[in-house]
């Protein structure tokens, strides 16, 4: 595994001397715009192996992408490797058909430490609520980014992260059935999360776990995500979704257009750069 492979997957050839805020944010900002949130393994029947040298060949050398158990501890690696001090998290995600947090783990995050400040590095959420910047670790302060505000509360140890959601606007061409359409000051809660330091082998039992589950959201629908210069890309089953931010003033844009299977592997290619070795069932 080497550095300069990485920093040639995610198109990032600046200078990286110092362990510093503006790095990092460059890093992070040239993986989540090069490296896929996808599960597409587990509908191509591909094993998905947590270890480090499998994710490395699977994310860097065969250009794929992956779930956050993934693309977060690929991430973990490179900081660790630049000299950032660097720590993994566990995190609960929140069930919006629940209304409420997971009982289990089953979520990665990453707490960066500079200079005696902390943030939150989290690469691995994808679609519309995925950050492109690091959090400072502070509660009750609005954080906003491209994507939308962000802000993290705290409570008696326990962290919590919600977004601000934005209008939709779809073109009368679009099918018009898209989920989750907020109005504008809807908070999206996404994840709970303690600062207790977890190694990458607590989550192997869940990355087992997700790969078996009939009821996880991972094994119901195959997904592909990637973060743009100015919106996101989403392959879910065969539709695809191109957003735009802030189309119009606390508007995003939204194009909805459904795939045929031959369209869905063309797609991948050509909007994802992903060529994959099995045949995928959307």
């Amino acid at each position: 595994m080497n550095i300069q492979e990485y920093f040639g997957r995610i198109c990032y050839n600046k200078p990286h001397k110092d362990a510093d805020l503006q790095t990092l944010t460059a890093i992070f900002q040239h993986h989540v715009q090069t490296i896929p949130f996808e599960n597409l393994s587990m509908h191509c029947g591909e094993a998905i192996e947590l270890d480090l040298q499998s994710t490395y060949n699977k994310i860097v050398r065969k250009k794929r992408g992956g779930w956050c158990l993934e693309v977060n501890h690929l991430l973990f690696w490179a900081l660790r490797e630049l000299g950032y001090d660097v720590c993994i998290l566990g995190g609960n995600s929140y069930e919006p058909a629940e209304k409420g947090y997971t009982a289990e783990i089953n979520h990665i995050l990453l707490k960066v430490v500079i200079k005696g400040v902390s943030y939150i590095v989290d690469s691995g959420f994808g679609g519309a609520h995925q950050m492109w910047q690091p959090l400072m670790l502070i509660s009750g302060k609005d954080q906003p980014q491209v994507p939308g505000i962000f802000h993290l509360m705290e409570d008696n140890g326990t962290w919590y992260l919600e977004k601000v959601k934005r209008k939709h606007y779809i073109p009368e061409h679009c099918n018009r059935d898209f989920p989750d359409t907020p109005e504008t000051g809807n908070i999206r809660k996404m994840y709970k999360f303690t600062l207790q330091p977890r190694n990458i082998d607590d989550f192997k039992e869940l990355n087992a776990y997700l790969q078996v589950s009939p009821d996880n959201i991972l094994r119901k629908k195959s997904i592909c995500s990637l973060q743009t210069t100015n919106g996101l890309l989403a392959l879910v089953g065969w539709t695809f979704t191109e957003m735009k931010y802030n189309y119009t003033e606390d508007t995003d844009l939204i194009n909805i257009t459904t795939l045929t299977d031959e369209e869905v592997e063309k797609t991948l290619k050509d909007k994802f750069n992903i060529v994959l070795e099995n045949k995928l069932v959307p």
